[in-house]
Parts: structure tokens; C-alpha cells; sequence
């Protein structure tokens, strides 16, 4: 099994690398130095030569704010780069995995969302990936896209770690009126492997639109309380701050984000047997998060 991984330098896509290197399979990790997805030529070319199994699309643009600002980039990322890699590797015949977000959804719906609720993003970030996520679909059958959110891990920066840099202070207002699904990033990267392993086996799968995040569904301020409180049980605190449960008027960023976040992972565990990510379980190795 050989396996491209553009991306490999992103949260998922380190872990990725590190659970393909694990299987023993053959793995080509890309970083933007390596492939320039938004590079048609380089990105067929690459492929055509390695001629790999299998794609796994890790690479995005996804600085939320910038991308108001930097809207050709995030678009010529997340579009370009998308349409791209599915070009390449439905002429090549391979298929390609491709992580998503929750974003695409504008996330005023009351309840969760399923795979095949109306889409309607508010910023560019949002619109530009599911511009690609679209084209992508239509250009090769042979596509899994993942939609996940609220990504954490030890790579990378991640709320997790930017709330255990603040830990020393005596108070954090955070906001509480956006709820979603915190999701390790090794889990998302099992999850995808998981399938790939259902590939490789010559299985047939299900190809569309998945869903795959944590359990169970908190605010922000939420989610970091449990992250202090792991912090103080695992005596990497010895005091925690207090959370001041703010509005998201009360902090304005360029970009909306959704008010809910939550998704439906329903439809992965029926096809593929994954079940959705436990993402307190995550928190239980605080120390190798690097905060220091």
C-alpha cells in the first residue's frame, strides 16, 4: 500500500504520517515544499510518477480570520487545490480522502447536522472549502470527504494548548454560546485509516460525504473547564483559572463562526464501523501536549 499525504506537516497530517509509517505501508509526506497543491502541473506530474494507492488530502488553509483578507489564498488553497488533486487522481484512478469542516454549514440549525443538510457558509474560509469539497465530488467518484471540527492534538496549535499557555491567569472569559465537538486529531487520522484500510482490502465502499468529530457536545467555555480540570487531576496545575462564560458578542473576530457546530456521525459508524472520537479520553496525556 502506498499512501500520498499532503498536508504531513498539519495536526492530522503528522498523525497520519506517524499511523501509516506504524502499518508498514509506503508513505509519500507532503508538505507545501513538497507539493504545491494549488500548482495543477506539479501535482499531476507527482502523482503520475509515484503512482501511488491511495490520496489523503490533509492540506488546507485554515486561519478562519485571515482568510477575510486573504480570500484568492484561501481560495486558490482550499478550491484550486482541491479541484487539483481531484483531477490528478481520477484520471490516474485513484481514490482520494479529503478532510472537510464543520464551517460549510452557516450553524443556526436547531439539533445536529446530517450529511445532506443545505450547506451555507457565512465566511471565506467556510465558502472556500466547501467550493472545493463540491468540485472535488464531481470530478472523482472515488472520494471520501470528512467533515470534522474543533481540531486538537499534540501537533500544531489547537485551543488546547493555547488555554493551557493562559492557565496561570486568575480568570479567562470564554466564549459559551457556540457548541460543537471537540475531535482528536489521532482520531481523525484513524478514522481515515480505517477506511484505507478498506480500500486497500478491495472492499466495496460507500463514497460520498462523512461526518466524524468527538462526543459529547460542549460550548467552548466548556470544553475549557474540562481542560483545567484535567490539567489540575493530572497535577500539571496546581490552580485553575476561572471561566467567565462570555457571548460571541462579546468577542468579535473578522469572521462569524457557527453558533452549532454539532455533527451527526451516524453515518460513518453504519458504513465503516468507526465510532464517533472520545475526546476526554484525549485529554488524559495533557503532558505530551508541549505546552512549555
Amino acid at each position: 500500500m502506498k499512501v500520498v499525504v499532503t498536508g504531513a506537516n498539519g495536526q492530522v497530517g503528522q498523525e497520519l504520517c506517524a499511523r501509516i509509517t506504524a502499518l508498514g505501508w509506503q508513505l509519500i509526506a507532503l508538505d507545501v515544499a513538497g507539493l504545491d497543491i494549488t500548482d495543477e502541473q506539479a501535482v499531476s506530474e507527482l502523482l503520475l510518477k509515484e503512482s501511488p494507492n491511495l490520496v489523503i488530502n490533509a492540506a488546507a488553509y485554515t486561519a478562519v480570520d485571515k482568510a477575510e483578507e486573504q480570500v484568492d489564498l484561501a481560495y486558490a488553497v482550499n478550491e484550486s487545490g482541491s479541484i487539483n488533486l481531484a483531477k490528478a487522481t481520477a484520471t490516474l484512478n485513484i481514490p482520494l480522502l479529503h478532510i472537510s469542516t464543520d464551517y460549510v454549514f452557516e450553524g443556526n440549525k436547531e439539533g445536529v447536522y446530517q450529511e445532506t443538510d443545505v450547506t451555507g457558509p457565512t465566511g471565506v474560509y467556510g465558502k472556500s472549502k466547501l467550493a472545493g469539497d463540491v468540485a472535488l465530488a464531481k470530478l472523482n467518484s472515488q472520494h471520501i470527504i470528512l467533515r470534522t471540527a474543533w481540531v486538537f492534538g499534540q501537533q500544531g496549535n489547537n485551543f488546547v494548548k493555547t488555554m493551557l499557555k493562559l492557565a496561570d491567569r486568575e480568570e479567562l472569559g470564554v466564549v459559551a454560546d457556540q457548541y460543537g465537538s471537540p475531535t482528536y486529531a489521532g482520531d481523525i487520522a484513524a478514522a481515515l485509516l480505517t477506511i484505507a484500510e478498506k480500500v486497500q482490502a478491495g472492499e466495496r465502499i460507500a463514497w460520498g460525504v462523512y461526518h466524524f468529530t468527538g462526543l459529547p457536545y460542549v460550548n467552548w467555555a466548556e470544553f475549557a473547564e474540562y481542560i483545567f480540570e484535567q490539567a489540575k487531576a493530572q497535577k500539571l496545575l496546581t490552580d485553575t483559572p476561572k471561566v467567565n462564560h462570555i457571548t460571541t458578542a462579546d468577542y468579535p473576530t473578522p469572521a462569524t463562526r457557527p453558533a452549532n457546530s454539532k455533527l451527526a456521525c451516524g453515518k460513518i459508524q453504519q458504513a465503516f464501523g468507526i465510532e464517533a472520537s472520545d475526546w476526554q479520553a484525549a485529554l488524559l496525556t495533557l503532558h505530551k501536549y508541549q505546552i512549555h
